[in-house]
Formats: C-alpha cells, sequence, structure tokens
C-alpha cells in the first residue's frame, strides 16, 4: 500500500463542537460596467488614432470595442448587437464583404496586420485579460462576472467561428506573409517597438498570442441548412399528413370488426403523440467545437501559475462480484493519467458496500499508478487505461519516435501482467470469508464486515506528502470512501452516494467542477476534462451551465450491435437536437457538474439592456405603442417573485452570505459566536447572519460544509489541518446527516427515482441552468454493456421503472416546474423521457391485432378507395423520409437506426411493459423492487461468449408469445386463403404486412434464442418452420396422391328404390 501520513479513518461521528470556516476574499471586485466598458466581453473599449474613443456604431454609438467589432464584420452579421445597423469600416479596418466601392482607400494590407504605435499596443496590453494590476494581482476572466448591460447577446459572438487570421493560411505561407510585410516596413522605416524603437518586431508572437487568448474557446457549428431544412418540410407534412389519416380512419370504421378497428385507433393516436414527443425536441440540432490551444494560452502562460480550475471525479462501485475490481482499477488508473495539472484533480470512489477486497485493490493500484503515470505522460499514450491500451489492435509504434519505447513498452506490460496477478490473488482471496471477518494488514479488523452495519471510512491512498510517482512527480489525490450504514435508515442507493461524495469533497479538496463516472467507464480521451473546461471556463457562458454531458461509448459490442446497446441514435441523434433548445439530459455518467448548481443555487441572471422607447406620447401616459410591452413585462415580473419563491430564496441569502463573510478575516467562527455577535451589527447585517442558521437546515449541521458552498471559486482556506478535515469528512458521511435537510429534495443528487440521473438534470434546467452536449473526435469515455439478450432487457427495465416512478411523482415533468426557465422544447423531451414505458401496451396490442386478424379473417382497415389509399402511401413514404434525412444530417448508419427500431419493439413488448406494472405496485401498493447492478464483464473469457449465453428469465414471455401468435397467424391465413380461392388473396396481403412488420422487428430476439453461431442459423429455423407449414396445407389442398374419379358425376336421385 503506497504511504501516506494521513491515518485510515472510521467513525460514527456523535459530538456537539462545530466549526465553520471561512474564506479570505479571493480574486478581484469587479465594479459595475461603465460607458468606457465594452457591451460583449467586457474589456476597455479604447481609442483611436486620432486619441478619441472609439465608437463602434455611428447610428446609436452602442459601446463595442474594436476587437469585437472587427470580429463581428469579419465572422458575424456585421450589424450593431442593438439598433441592428450595417457596421461602417472604420480606418485600420480590413475590407469584408459588402463594403462600399467609395470608401476610402485605406492601405489594407497595413490594415491586415493592424500597426499599432506605442500608445494602443499598451492599451491593448492594459485590456488583455493577462495583464497584472498595480499590485501584480493577477486578473483571471474566468471568475469575474459577466458585465455589462447587454451581456445577453454576447452568445452570438462567442457562438461564431472566431478563426484568427493566421489559421486561414497554412505556416509557411503565414510566415511568407509576415516577412513581406516586415520588409515593407523596414523600407519605410516605420516598423516600431513598443518601446519606441525602430526595426524588426519581436514581439509579433507575443501579440498574436495574446488576441489568440482572447477568442472564446468553443464554438457552435449549426447543422447546415441544406440537411436540416429539407427534414423540418418532411416533419411537417407528415404532421399534416398524420392529421387527414386520422380523418379517414375515424370515419370510417371497420364494421364487421369494430372491436379490433377501435383498439387500433387508439393505439396509433397514442404512437403519434409519442412520435410528435420524439421529434420535435430534434428540431434544432446542432454541433460543437472546442480550441484546446486557446484554453491553454489563456490559462496556462509560460512562466505563470496555471489558472486552470480544479477537478474532483467521482467513481461509484456497489458490489466487485459483478463489477470486477481489475475494471474499477482502470478506471482509476485512466483518471490519475489524465493530461490536467496533477495538484487540480482529486479521484474519489465509492465503495457503497464496503468491500475490504476493493480497498486492498486501491492500495495496488495507487502503488502501480506511481510507473503507470509517467510512462502514459512521457510517451503520451492514449487511453490510460492499461487493460484496453495493451489489448488494442493497432499499430502501438505509430507516431512514436523515442528509441526507448519499445524497451519501456515491453517492461510496462511486463509490470501490468504481475499487477493483474496481484488483483486475481486478492478476488480468489475474497471469494470465501472467514468465519470471524476480514482482518486488514495491520492486524485490526476491517470495519466493514458487516455491509450493512458499519461506519464511515475514509482512506486517503495518493495525494498526501510523499506520494510521488518513480519520475518524483507528484499524482493526482486518491480517496476511498465509504459512507456510514445502520439499519432502520434509508441510504437510496446510488444517489445518497454520490451524494455522500459531494459532501467528502466539498470538505477535503472542493473543487468547482466534479466529474461523475461509473467503475466500468474509463477516461478514453486524456484530454477530457480540458475539453469540459473549454465550456465551464467560460467567462461568459460558464457561470450559466450546470453540467458538460459527454456521449458514452462501448467497448466489447458485437460488430452487429444485436441489442442496440450502443445506443447510437439517442447520443447522436435526439442529444446534439436537446443541445439546441437548453441542453442534452443527464444520462448519470461521463458528466463534468458545476458544482454551485448542484446545491440548488439559481444561475446568474444576465442584466437585460435598455429597451429603446418611443416620444409619440408623454411619459406619463400609458397609451403609447410602449405600453403593451411594459405591461407584459409588469406582468412577468410578478410572475417571477410569485412562483420563483423557492428557487430563489437561497440564492439570495448565498450572496448576501457571500458578501458578508468576505469582510471577515477571521478562518474559525464558532456557531455561537453568530449569536452574540449580532448585538454589534446593523439590521441589514443581523439578517444576513441570521439567514446562515438556515443554511443548516438547508445543508446539514457542518459549518466546514456550508462554508465550502460559499466559495464558488473553489478550494479550502489556508491552514487548515489535513487531520480536522478528515473528521469532519466522516461527519459529512454519517447516516443520520441528512435528516431534516433538503439533500436529495432541493440538493445534489435527487432521490425518488432508480434513474436518479434523469430527476436531478431535470430540476437544474427548471432553475434555469443550461448544459452543454460535448462530442470530441476522440471518444471521451468508454464502458462496458450487457451484450446478453437477458441482462440487456434487466438493464432497460430498470430504466423504465425509474421513468416510471418519476411519471407518478411530484416531479413529473407534465405539471412540475411551470412558471420557471424550462423551456417548451425541452419539456417535451423530458415529457417523452417518462412516458415511454406506457407505449409499451398499445405496442403490445398493435402487435397482437395482425394475428388476430389473420386467424378471424376480419381486418381493422375497410376496402380503400383510390383517393384513400394516396393518405396510407403519403404516410408511408414521410416515415421513410423522415428516417433518410434524419440519417443523412446525423450521419448515423443505417445499421445503427434500423437496429435501434427493433430493439424499441422487443424492449416496448417486455421490459418497458413489466416497468410500467412494478412501477404502478410499487408506488401505489408500497411494493419495493430491488435495484439489480448490471454485470460489467471482466475482460478474460470469449470476446463475445456473453452474447450467446441464454438466460430464461420472464421478460422473454411476451415477446415470445407474440412471435408465436404471429407465425401461426401467417400460416393460417395463407392456409384460408389458399382453400377459398383467388379472391381472398387481396384482402390477405395486408393482414401479412402487418404480420411480418412484427416478425422482423423480433428477429433479434430470436437469435437471442436461438444461442450460438455455431448452430444452425435463426433465419433458417424461421423460414424453414413457415415454408414447410405452408408447403404442408397446399399438399392437403391438393391431395396428389389420391385417385380422381372420372366419368359422370353420380348423384342421389331421391327415389327409393
Amino acid at each position: 500500500m503506497a504511504s501516506t501520513n494521513l491515518p485510515f479513518v472510521a467513525a460514527s461521528p456523535g459530538r456537539d463542537d462545530l466549526h465553520a470556516f471561512h474564506s479570505h476574499d479571493q480574486g478581484t471586485v469587479v465594479g459595475n460596467s461603465s460607458s468606457t466598458a465594452c457591451r460583449i466581453c467586457g474589456d476597455e473599449i479604447g481609442r483611436n488614432e486620432n486619441g478619441e474613443m472609439f465608437v463602434a456604431c455611428r447610428q446609436c454609438g452602442f459601446p463595442v470595442c474594436r476587437p469585437c467589432y472587427e470580429y463581428e464584420r469579419r465572422e458575424g452579421n456585421q450589424t450593431c448587437p442593438k439598433c441592428h445597423a450595417r457596421y461602417k469600416r472604420h480606418k485600420g479596418s480590413p475590407r469584408v464583404e459588402g463594403d462600399e466601392e467609395d470608401d476610402v482607400d485605406y492601405n489594407d494590407l497595413e490594415d491586415e496586420f493592424q500597426i499599432k504605435n506605442t500608445k494602443e499596443a499598451h492599451e491593448l496590453h492594459q485590456s488583455s485579460p493577462f495583464t497584472q494590476s498595480g499590485n501584480g494581482d493577477h486578473h483571471a476572466p474566468l471568475w469575474q462576472p459577466t458585465r455589462g448591460a447587454f451581456s445577453s447577446i454576447a452568445g452570438s459572438i462567442v457562438s461564431k467561428d472566431f478563426e484568427g487570421e493566421k489559421e486561414m493560411y497554412g505556416n509557411a505561407e503565414w510566415e511568407e506573409r509576415v516577412e513581406k510585410w516586415k520588409a515593407r516596413q523596414e523600407k519605410k522605416g516605420s516598423s516600431v517597438h513598443h518601446d519606441g524603437k525602430t526595426g524588426d518586431d519581436p514581439v509579433d508572437a507575443d501579440d498574436y498570442l495574446i488576441a489568440e487568448a482572447r477568442q472564446p474557446m468553443w464554438r457552435k457549428v449549426p447543422v447546415p441548412s441544406r440537411l436540416v431544412n429539407p427534414y423540418r418540410i418532411v416533419i411537417v407534412l407528415r404532421l399534416v399528413i398524420l392529421c387527414f389519416f386520422f380523418r379517414f380512419r375515424i370515419l370510417n370504421p371497420a364494421k364487421d370488426a369494430y372491436a379490433l378497428w377501435l383498439i387500433s385507433i387508439i393505439c396509433e393516436i397514442w404512437f403519434a403523440l409519442s412520435w410528435i414527443l420524439d421529434q420535435f425536441p430534434k428540431w434544432f440540432p446542432i454541433n460543437r467545437e472546442t480550441y484546446l490551444d486557446r484554453l491553454t494560452a489563456r490559462y496556462e502562460q509560460e512562466g505563470e501559475p496555471d489558472r486552470l480550475a480544479a477537478v474532483d471525479v467521482f467513481v461509484s462501485t456497489v458490489d466487485p462480484s459483478k463489477e470486477p475490481p481489475l475494471i474499477t482499477a482502470n478506471t482509476v488508473l485512466s483518471i490519475l493519467g489524465v493530461d490536467y495539472p496533477v495538484q487540480k484533480v482529486s479521484c474519489y470512489v465509492s465503495d457503497d458496500g464496503a468491500s475490504m477486497l476493493l480497498f486492498d485493490t486501491l492500495s495496488e493500484t495507487a502503488e502501480f499508478a506511481r510507473r503507470w503515470v509517467p510512462f502514459c505522460k512521457k510517451f503520451s499514450i492514449e487511453p490510460r487505461a492499461p487493460e484496453f491500451y495493451f489489448s488494442q489492435k493497432i499499430d502501438y509504434l505509430k507516431d512514436k519516435v523515442q528509441p526507448t519505447f519499445v524497451k519501456e513498452r515491453r517492461a510496462m506490460k511486463r509490470e501490468y501482467e504481475e499487477f493483474k496477478v496481484r488483483i486475481n490473488a486478492l478476488v480468489a482471496k475474497s471469494q470465501k470469508a472467514p468465519e470471524e471477518g476480514w482482518v486488514m494488514q495491520d492486524g485490526t479488523p476491517w470495519p466493514g464486515n458487516n455491509t450493512r452495519d458499519h461506519p464511515g471510512m475514509i482512506q486517503v491512498h495518493l495525494g498526501s506528502e510523499g506520494a510521488r510517482d518513480i519520475d518524483g512527480n507528484e499524482l493526482p489525490r486518491l480517496v476511498y470512501v465509504s459512507r456510514e450504514k445502520r439499519p432502520g435508515y434509508q441510504h437510496h442507493k446510488k444517489a445518497g452516494a454520490m451524494n455522500a461524495l459531494v459532501r467528502v469533497s466539498a470538505v477535503l479538496t472542493n473543487s468547482p467542477f466534479m466529474l461523475n463516472l461509473d467503475c466500468d467507464h474509463y477516461i478514453n480521451n486524456s484530454k477530457a476534462v480540458r475539453e469540459a473546461m473549454c465550456f465551464l471556463m467560460d467567462p461568459q457562458l460558464g457561470k450559466k451551465l450546470c453540467y458538460v454531458q459527454f456521449p458514452q461509448r462501448f467497448d466489447g459490442i458485437d460488430l452487429h450491435d444485436r441489442y442496440a446497446n450502443r445506443n447510437i441514435v439517442f447520443f447522436d441523434i435526439n442529444m446534439r437536437g436537446l443541445d439546441g433548445i437548453q441542453g442534452p439530459v443527464y444520462v448519470g455518467t461521463g458528466c463534468v457538474f458545476n458544482r454551485q448548481a448542484l446545491y440548488g443555487y439559481e444561475p446568474p441572471v444576465s442584466e437585460k439592456p435598455p429597451k429603446m422607447t418611443c416620444d409619440c406620447w408623454p411619459s406619463w401616459c400609458c397609451c403609447c405603442c410602449c405600453f403593451t410591452k411594459s405591461r407584459r413585462k409588469t406582468k412577468a415580473k410578478a410572475k417571477s417573485k410569485k412562483l420563483g419563491g423557492l428557487l430563489g430564496l437561497f440564492g439570495r441569502k448565498k450572496k448576501k452570505a457571500i458578501s458578508k463573510f468576505s469582510r471577515r478575516r477571521e478562518k474559525f467562527i464558532q456557531l455561537e459566536e453568530i449569536e452574540e455577535g449580532l448585538e454589534g451589527y446593523e439590521e441589514l447585517e443581523k439578517s444576513s447572519l441570521m439567514s446562515q442558521k438556515n443554511f443548516e437546515k438547508r445543508f446539514g449541521q457542518s459549518p466546514v460544509f456550508i462554508a465550502s458552498t460559499l466559495m464558488e471559486d473553489g478550494g479550502i482556506p489556508a491552514g487548515t489541518n489535513p487531520s480536522s478535515l478528515i473528521k469532519e469528512a466522516i461527519h459529512v458521511i454519517s447516516c443520520g446527516y441528512e435528516e431534516k435537510t433538503e439533500w436529495g429534495k432541493e440538493i445534489g443528487w435527487i432521490y425518488g427515482s432508480v434513474t436518479e440521473d434523469i430527476l436531478t438534470g431535470f430540476k437544474m434546467h427548471c432553475r434555469g441552468w443550461k448544459s452543454v452536449y460535448c462530442m470530441p473526435s476522440r471518444a471521451a469515455f468508454k464502458g462496458s454493456a450487457p451484450i446478453n439478450l437477458s441482462d440487456r432487457l434487466h438493464q432497460v427495465l430498470r430504466w423504465a421503472l425509474g421513468s416510471v416512478e418519476i411519471f407518478l411523482s411530484r416531479h413529473c415533468p407534465l405539471w412540475y416546474g411551470y412558471g420557471g426557465n424550462l423551456k417548451w422544447l425541452e419539456r417535451l423531451a423530458y415529457i417523452n423521457t417518462i412516458v415511454y414505458p406506457f407505449t409499451s401496451i398499445p405496442l403490445l396490442a398493435y402487435c397482437t391485432i395482425p394475428a388476430v386478424c389473420l386467424l378471424t379473417g376480419k381486418f381493422i382497415i375497410p376496402t380503400l378507395t383510390s383517393f384513400a389509399s394516396l393518405w396510407f402511401i403519403g404516410l408511408f413514404l414521410s416515415i421513410i423520409a423522415t428516417g433518410v434525412l434524419e440519417l443523412r444530417w446525423s450521419k448515423v448508419s443505417i445499421q445503427d437506426w434500423w437496429r435501434n427500431e427493433q430493439f424499441w419493439v422487443i424492449g416496448g413488448v417486455s421490459a418497458h411493459l413489466f416497468a410500467v406494472f412494478q412501477g404502478l405496485l410499487k408506488v401505489l401498493g408500497g411494493v419495493d423492487t430491488n435495484f439489480t447492478v448490471t454485470a460489467k464483464a471482466s475482460g478474460d473469457e470469449d470476446e463475445f461468449g456473453e452474447l450467446y449465453l441464454f438466460k430464461w428469465t420472464t421478460l422473454l414471455i411476451p415477446p415470445t408469445t407474440l412471435i408465436i401468435l404471429n407465425m401461426v397467424g401467417v400460416v393460417a391465413g395463407v392456409a384460408d386463403a389458399i382453400n377459398n380461392g383467388y379472391s381472398s388473396w387481396g384482402p390477405l396481403f395486408g393482414k401479412l404486412f402487418f404480420a411480418f412488420w412484427v416478425i422482423v422487428h423480433l428477429y433479434p430476439f430470436l437469435k437471442g434464442l436461438m444461442g450460438r453461431q455455431n448452430r444452425t442459423p435463426t433465419i433458417v429455423v424461421l423460414w424453414s418452420v413457415l415454408l414447410a407449414s405452408i408447403f404442408s396445407l397446399v399438399w392437403v389442398r391438393i391431395d396428389p396422391f389420391l385417385p380422381k374419379q372420372e366419368g359422370p358425376i353420380l348423384r342421389q336421385c331421391g327415389v327409393e328404390c
């Protein structure tokens, strides 16, 4: 085990001495924006060549700095954000398309390089985000609040392609242009240094870096209109055709099969509503690009300490028998080797099963990390999970130029194999627990021998003094956490474990951002955290983001993805559509959170720009054209005051508390001192200090944790004792800490559903937070998925059960959150996530109707006229066109789309159906269902051996029944047509079409029932049964071996002889 100065602590606290930590003043105080500040970026506007204030718009004089003006002309709409008048070209500005030909003919080449004199360069330096103030303090743009009354339109600047001029040319071409420009300036004698001397300009590169750092770190890339506009048109046409289709279906009932007709109409209407809920949130799909070099240029300047924000990484695990310790160890190793400053990374592993096996595994992992982490960083290894790196079937020598790489790689692979053997030995040892219980290496009993009754446990494996790698470099912090569990307490499963990690990390490190990963989701892209920081550390957008969600990608899935485990349609289509509205939903892993958003605070509200008023009537008159707008604004204010009470209560208290606590220099304040000191404060100060007692009701009885919630920039107070922090961390993970608080109700992961991820993200979006979907070219995270049919259905069952629980709770999107800041299309998406399990009932009925029609000879549709058939053809073609155009803009393969359609039917008639009834029993009848952990593959077995493993479960009964019914119906329908002659074949085709639609969608389910590939192919068995049955009926009908009677036909004459 790695050596550490911090002891292993296990305790169940029961004490009264509570201390509050209060931080010193940090950062700079940003004053209100003035007329000299740019209303877009917040920098000083500066002056022009004549020493006058730069005015971008000559119509309204809206304050915009020169860089923002140049960017808007080059990459934007070329209009003023206030009056929307077109920007005129100023002296020194390069020409853009649309400039008037009669404009003054300036020297375009000089304007392109923007020659500045000493005074202008000095002003540019003063306005740059990397300058120092007079007292030497560095001003970082990240933690300054968005300034300017017109900051709400800043997104239009940030979201556009803000490429520098250098990126328009290659390196050689750019250097050539610079050299020509310098030669031209030397001839003129006008090349000027910043110190006033002439000659070659040595600071051009620095100026370019400063300009590069000022540019946005990300941009929004809308889907091209040539791709998305036809898609939207077809959606509208499909909606119109649906209306006429239902008009025909309702006005033309099948009188001979009225019951079947009525059931089919109800099912089709439900399908149409489900399609609307799923389709319209995809109306505004977008892509996003990040610029990691700009993040580095802004926050990691050479010669200065990096100013990147710290990140706490959470890894959750429950049962080591279903979640192999080797997989968890690989996830931890990928986190420790991430490409991020080591002092800014902390990894917290939650062991909700109190397993000594995982504890010993982390000890071995910490020791192996001393060799693995420097190896990864030295040779830029990807991915940095050794199990998956060494198992890659690629050329590992590609792009490697160090001569020692092969030798060190072989040595590292050997050490990893030895590490695996040690882990396997621990697993083998844990198979049989001793009667007296497990004993630790120092001889003390393991505190978690009783997994349901044990104290809280915390062990810092890495991160303390002496925890360094073999090269002597510091390693990220690694902390083992197992929260206290006692009988009689509700522990809330994964959501409760995540909330315990939030509190522990706040006490020990208090990073402003948190990355949540499942134990089987390793970091596949070492720059994934930097990708998220491009959004979260954006000076304008970052303060409004609650989380950055990454798509889930998986290893170990069969080539054809039989059961749609990759879920490509959801992650590459639905989530990109939501990103264009208010942001993607939280999917439980691969998500970087803003800590302040999890604390239940509201996002900062941007100041609205002053609206233009008319002079048509006196100001006291209410009859002018502005009356309607002002009345609407007054109503909106009254509504927000009325409905935003609970959401904004603690947000306002927090702001007051920050202003008061920032004035107080004491590090430790007893709660009793707060009460005793009220006499010396004014009434306003008394109310502010008294409001801190409400924080205890909200966050719990931990002054240290409460103080951490008031530190928006994160960090812990200087001079704190690590031992006291460990004791406080033990206190915040006690099983009774959350009693009579708002944990799980308004704070942290929300309780009430096994799918706590959907509920948690929904609460944040209701408060007005936004989220971002980040899809880097190299997948950020990869995990494992159950490829076995039974395990896959149980996984889908758990997701659907959580949706049913949310539907039957007070947080249902159908009635919760109105009056807040949740956008309507975002609400439709959340409604779709909680009502989709109920589609299983009409889907099961609709899949049964074809078999019933074939067996009874009736049909749900009467005889069609030529005009009525157009609506059926139009609907069929619109469905195909919607799918084709959707695949066109999303670049999803048709195979992934078809697998998704097939599993929608398979899961709908099995797992979703059971989830509906289990949810009703749990919520209405109080019959609880156990949470089943999805088994993770250990990678030691056959690559796809689990795919063909048959495990019987009751979930297989409904789809198996449907297959048998439809197959029997096909046979019976064909036999009936053969017996009744050619006139009965026409109506048969419609029935056969629907029956084959069901069978084709259930085909992957049939393959799962058949077993391994070396057996008879499923399609052969299926068609053999169908053809054999049909041929048998035809054979009986023809009777080829029976003798045919020839001659006159004998009939009874009716005369008795």
